[in-house]
């Protein structure tokens, strides 16, 4: 096919077209060729090889070879080789026109597009064929503008000098930003860690401490606060605290008297406490007359002696529970034996001969069979009051409150265990309950004992009233009348201190009521009892009869101020024993 196109031949009058190369993109570009400068030979493009041949037989007979020239210029070419494959110094003319094309030199390998601004070509159009008519002509120049147009926005990478491959060293460097900054953000979270740890656990120690300091003064532990000091004992009346009560009687069989106490739980405050009552508490009998504790235990038994508690304290006591020193015995060997701090060596009731070892031995911390058990309770030595025998029993009751069971069932079957019989209306399942509760207060430190002071006629004081009666068992004192009571003064002449003592037990015992008359100056061989007004010669011949001092002792004299009866023991005097 010739490369030269001529479109008069198309018979349009219009000026022919020449082939004048190839965009970037491999389509042919066009030029229009002046009338006086269309070349009248055709292409050969064989000519180049000095063959003369014509394949096409344009001329008719064969031309000689002329010396390639790829521009046509109309000049020889320098002797030697001159053919420019890539076209670097002129523009390739194939047709030999001896013109210059404006459009860019064919670059089969888009070198051209990475350096300098492309000249945009003037007109480019697509082969058109002989037979299209003049409008068609018109959209073949419109459509190279619009080619180029798109060309020009149709960019890609290599159009750009700027691209550049990566670098590996820059990789290293991001990798040495990553890991730096990596572990600069894992020791601020290691810090931020650390501080939330700090800062919870202070919190938690905080909470710790407020929590132990709300419950120990809730429980009333705290130093400097007593027990009526905690918060439900403040916030709740003294009066109205709840207590369950239950009576103790410690019977002692083998040389008879009998000790009393009442166990106290105080459910609203958490507190247990034995509270000591004095055989010389006054009490009133059934019949309006004034007893003591000990004679109302003794004649009036269990039943009688409760009622006369509550009126005398004010208290509502829900059982009596009777503890014969058998019993008691039993009660600490099935425990495990008790540890107390003793104040007094006991000595062996069954031993047969004086000056023997002593079966409890004083000292903190000593440790009791059943047997040392009911010794210590019920020893009381030469000279001493009964208070002090009445500790004694309070101690190792603290201590066998330490070693029952704080368990229900177990504390009840340590009590059927000892299968003594109860005074109605108390059971063996409430007084285990009862001791449950009791013990578990011991063991917690919650539990104290406490003595009812009472005075020397055996009536209770206001003191008494607000430090006991109304603290403790949340009651108000309510002693009988002293004046329903014979008074009697005893003065100690038989020169043994603890026959003072004595005589008020008895005295306290047999109804009377006991005034102190102090120790004689010297020591009187006999004893005597004295009335001042002829009613009271009966009550003086009582007296000495309750004393056992013979009837001839009695005989009017001068009474002691306040008493009814006026007692002088003298040697004569011989106590019962204790």
């Amino acid at each position: 096919m010739n490369d030269r196109y001529d479109a008069g031949d198309g018979g349009h009058g219009a000026a022919p077209y020449e082939l004048v190369g190839y965009d970037e993109y491999g389509q042919p570009v066009y030029r229009q060729i002046p009338a006086q400068q269309a070349p009248q030979q055709s292409y050969d493009p064989y000519a180049q090889q000095g063959y003369g041949y014509d394949p096409y037989a344009t001329g008719g007979r064969q031309q000689p070879a002329p010396s390639y020239d790829p521009y046509d210029t109309g000049q020889q070419p320098p002797a030697g080789p001159s053919y420019d494959a890539y076209g670097s110094q002129a523009p390739y003319d194939p047709y030999g026109t001896g013109t210059q094309s404006t459009a860019a030199p064919y670059d089969p390998y888009g070198q051209a597009a990475t350096s300098g601004q492309q000249p945009r070509v003037a007109e480019q159009t697509a082969y058109i064929p002989q037979q299209a008519g003049s409008a068609e002509r018109t959209r073949a120049q419109e459509e190279p503008e619009e080619q180029a147009d798109a060309h020009e926005r149709d960019y890609h990478t290599g159009q750009f000098a700027f691209v550049e491959d990566p670098d590996g060293d820059s990789e290293d460097v991001i990798d040495w930003l990553k890991f730096t900054e990596n572990r600069t953000e894992r020791r601020e979270e290691a810090r931020r860690r650390a501080r939330s740890r700090i800062i919870a656990l202070l919190v938690v120690l905080a909470l710790v401490a407020v929590g132990g300091v709300g419950y120990l003064w809730f429980a009333g532990k705290l130093p400097g606060l007593s027990s009526s000091g905690s918060r439900t004992g403040t916030a709740t009346p003294v009066s109205a605290q709840k207590r369950d009560v239950i009576v103790v009687h410690l019977h002692n069989t083998g040389k008879g008297g009998t000790s009393t106490a009442l166990l106290v739980d105080n459910t609203t405050t958490k507190q247990g406490t034995t509270v000591l009552l004095p055989n010389s508490l006054a009490l009133s009998g059934d019949d309006g007359s004034t007893t003591t504790l000990a004679k109302s235990v003794d004649d009036d038994g269990a039943s009688g002696t409760r009622d006369q508690l509550d009126t005398v304290l004010g208290t509502d006591i829900q059982g009596t529970w009777r503890l014969d020193t058998p019993y008691l015995q039993n009660l600490v060997d099935l425990v495990g034996s008790i540890d107390i701090d003793t104040n007094a060596d006991v000595p062996d009731p069954d031993a047969k001969k004086k000056g023997t070892s002593p079966l409890v031995h004083q000292g903190k911390g000593q440790t009791l069979s059943g047997r040392m058990a009911v010794a210590y309770a019920t020893y009381r030595a030469s000279g001493e009051a009964q208070n002090a025998q009445l500790e004694r029993f309070g101690q190792v009751m603290q201590g066998v409150l330490r070693k029952i069971s704080s368990d229900v069932e177990g504390a009840t079957v340590t009590v059927q265990t000892l299968a003594q019989i109860l005074d109605p209306p108390l059971t063996d399942k409430d007084l285990g309950a009862f001791l449950a509760r009791l013990a578990d207060l011991a063991k917690g430190g919650d539990y104290r004992t406490a003595l009812l002071p009472v005075q020397s006629d055996g009536t209770l004081s206001a003191k008494t009233s607000d430090s006991v009666v109304k603290d403790i068992l949340g009651g108000t004192a309510k002693s009988p009348d002293a004046g329903s009571a014979v008074r009697v003064s005893v003065q100690n002449a038989t020169g043994v201190k603890d026959d003072s003592e004595k005589a008020r037990v008895v005295l306290l015992n047999g109804g009377f009521t006991f005034l102190e008359g102090g120790t004689g100056s010297s020591t009187q061989a006999t004893s005597k009892v004295l009335y001042a007004d002829a009613a009271d010669k009966a009550n003086a011949t009582e007296v000495a009869k309750t004393l056992g001092l013979p009837a001839g002792s009695v005989a009017k004299g001068t009474v002691s101020s306040g008493a009814d009866v006026s007692v002088v023991l003298g040697s004569d005097y011989k106590p019962a024993s204790s």
